[in-house]
């Protein structure tokens, strides 16, 4: 994807009929849908320091690069681009090259109604399935970003909601921004922000450029240089997860009431073709040890406070066909009421299986929608039978207890539930699933140093020339 195309296809799960492209060309389909409003700005087109840009709020000469499209989300899930970019440029040429240039990371990302309606979900995942956060206006007319794009990053946005008359409709749609400017400086951007969180809480370094796998010396040189220290000590280590995605976890789930601290002393080193950049520093707390693990075949839930048992819940997990994940999740955010359909995990409408609720006190611990809900429609099975479609539920008394007990980075554990196994990144934080050697092996250090607490290296650095 190229320039200023916002490619829009079918939503997940859902294949489009295979005239769908002749039709959405013709004009919009006679059936549910509401028109969007996705305002961005593009390369080059963005004048620093000339203000915010923002859908329907536009003024020639404050931001001269802002493009808005309007796209239409349907029933089907299925949207159609209705006109060509508004380029706010007098001269041809510069409208002509600007079809091309990217998105600018660091512009706004905004999305909002044009028809009468409101947004139910806006969820935007770059290439390596790192959500982007944002919020919904106060009337469910507006998602705007609350963190910056990635430069040099494929998104793909999807986005739920519902029509005059209530009937959901939806579209997904893609976009790419622009790389980082030549001979720029590596960064690291660290996660979680400041704050408290659970004992499972996975540290987070996202670059700014790809380091690839082949060049270890680069890789040990910004591992020694990510530093992250904790009152009190434990012993821990950075994994690649990818090229451009460190994780960092302790040997053992964080101590209660630990401070950590995270550090980048990247800025002058030499890292391949690149030097690295100034980065923000990050601090967070550790809170109580809350852990809940659930036992599919008891069905039963049992919650601890720093090892001690606080309460044990009658739940339902997920039945044949639909199993629950095995092994240890950490709690993602909190929701606290959810529409659950079964189209987006691909249970066809009309099929005796799909689902379409809304549900109260819902605790995320997958990215692909698992979740530990109310679930009043199944009380008389739960603690006695499994017949969710993989969410653990449990009453709304017990749910909104959970709810309220837990934070971000709190242990959620699944046992007997005959499940595949939570994998360790490709759907929230698996990483405590991983044992400590294995951990260890995705580190740069264990290959350059022969083993990660090795001597360090003496990394290069930029001297000034002054």
């Amino acid at each position: 994807m190229t320039g200023a195309m916002l490619v829009v296809a079918a939503a997940p799960g859902r294949a489009p009929d295979a005239d769908t492209t002749e039709r959405t060309l013709a004009g919009p389909q006679r059936e549910a849908a509401v028109t969007l409003l996705v305002g961005r700005v593009l390369k080059e087109g963005h004048e620093a320091g000339g203000g915010r840009c923002a859908v329907r709020m536009f003024r020639p000469g404050l931001c001269s690069g802002w493009q808005e499209q309007r796209v239409l989300a349907t029933a089907r899930g299925v949207g159609s681009v209705l006109k060509e970019p508004a380029l706010y440029e007098g001269d041809a040429a510069r409208a002509a090259r600007e079809q091309v240039l990217p998105t600018d990371a660091g512009g706004p990302l905004e999305i909002a109604l044009a028809d009468s309606g409101r947004l139910t979900d806006v969820t935007v995942q770059d290439g390596h399935g790192r959500h982007l956060a944002g919020e919904l206006g106060p009337r469910s007319e507006r998602w705007l970003n609350t963190e910056p794009l990635r430069a040099g990053e494929t998104y793909t946005v999807q986005v739920g909601a519902q029509d005059a008359g209530g009937t959901p409709v939806g579209v997904t749609m893609a976009f790419r921004t622009a790389p980082p400017a030549d001979g720029g400086r590596l960064t690291a951007e660290f996660g979680p922000g400041p704050g408290t969180y659970g004992a499972g809480e996975i540290v987070t370094a996202s670059l700014s450029r790809p380091v690839p796998a082949d060049d270890l010396p680069a890789r040990a040189r910004l591992e020694q240089a990510l530093q992250v220290t904790s009152e009190p000590h434990v012993e821990g280590a950075w994994h690649w997860v990818d090229d451009s995605t460190l994780h960092y976890r302790p040997r053992t789930y964080w101590p209660a009431h630990t401070v950590v601290r995270v550090r980048s002393g990247l800025d002058g080193v030499e890292l391949g073709d690149h030097y690295g950049g100034p980065s923000d520093d990050v601090q967070f707390t550790i809170a109580d040890r809350i852990e809940a693990v659930t036992d599919s075949a008891t069905h039963r839930m049992t919650v601890r406070r720093n090892g001690r048992i606080i309460r044990t819940i009658p739940v339902t997990t997920g039945k044949a066909g639909f199993r629950t994940r095995s092994g240890i999740k950490v709690v993602l955010r909190k929701e606290p009421k959810v529409r659950m359909r079964g189209d987006t995990v691909g249970i066809q409408p009309g099929t005796k299986e799909f689902y379409d609720l809304p549900v109260l006190y819902a605790t995320r611990v997958t990215w692909s929608g698992e979740y530990i809900h109310a679930a009043p429609w199944s009380v008389e099975a739960q603690g006695e039978e499994n017949v969710s479609h993989g969410c653990t539920g449990m009453s709304t008394e017990d749910a909104a207890w959970f709810f309220d007990t837990v934070r971000e980075g709190d242990i959620v554990e699944v046992v007997n539930s005959g499940g595949a196994k939570m994998a360790p990144f490709d759907n929230g934080f698996g990483d405590w699933n991983m044992d400590w050697r294995t951990w260890l092996a995705g580190s740069a250090l264990a290959d350059v140093a022969g083993d990660p607490h090795g001597s360090p290296l003496s990394p290069s650095r930029l001297h000034p020339t002054t």
